[in-house]
């Protein structure tokens, strides 16, 4: 099995970056944040706000093993992004950067959950007075940004098909030599 990844700077740096950019902001929060008290950043458009989720993306639980069962799910994830990383051709830096970006989140996310019974930290609130996004980090910034600019990429593709046989042309044909 090979280990190297394609673009490995460009992978390692965008994953070990969310990681560490993520692990220092959460670190902060905890650090100067009241649980559930918002602080506003942009008036009340960008407030950090502290708070726990236990379960996965938009605070989706599935009892008391949650911790668990999206840990593995995370621990997937990670091998399948570093897999696919090292499938990703040397030209594919875009691609990479996606992969790493997701990676990154994904570890990010797994770091709390292992760290911590209570879950995964988040921090960013954004919203009006009477509508307000799921709060969020910057781990779950990075997959959804990843994940975007895997599926701009995807929808570039060009399908491949095979070429056409030039009529009268047995080329393709059972049988025929």
């Amino acid at each position: 099995m090979r280990t190297d990844v394609p673009n490995g700077r460009v992978f390692w740096g965008a994953a070990l970056g969310v990681v560490v950019l993520d692990l220092v902001t959460k670190v902060l929060a905890q650090r100067h944040l009241v649980e559930h008290l918002p602080v506003d950043v942009i008036g009340s458009w960008v407030r950090f706000t502290l708070a726990y989720n236990p379960g996965a993306a938009f605070s989706m639980h599935l009892g008391p093993f949650s911790r668990y069962i999206f840990g593995a799910f995370a621990v997937i994830a990670l091998f399948v992004l570093f897999r696919m990383a090292q499938k990703a051709m040397p030209q594919e830096w875009l691609l990479t950067l996606g992969l790493g970006l997701a990676w990154g989140g994904a570890a990010g996310n797994l770091v709390d959950r292992v760290r911590s019974p209570r879950g995964v930290v988040d921090f960013i609130d954004v919203g009006t007075a009477s509508w307000r996004f799921w709060t969020f980090n910057v781990a779950d910034s990075a997959v959804t940004v990843g994940a975007i600019l895997l599926a701009w990429l995807l929808s570039r593709e060009q399908p491949s098909t095979p070429p056409e046989t030039p009529p009268g042309s047995s080329a393709g044909t059972p049988g025929v030599s």
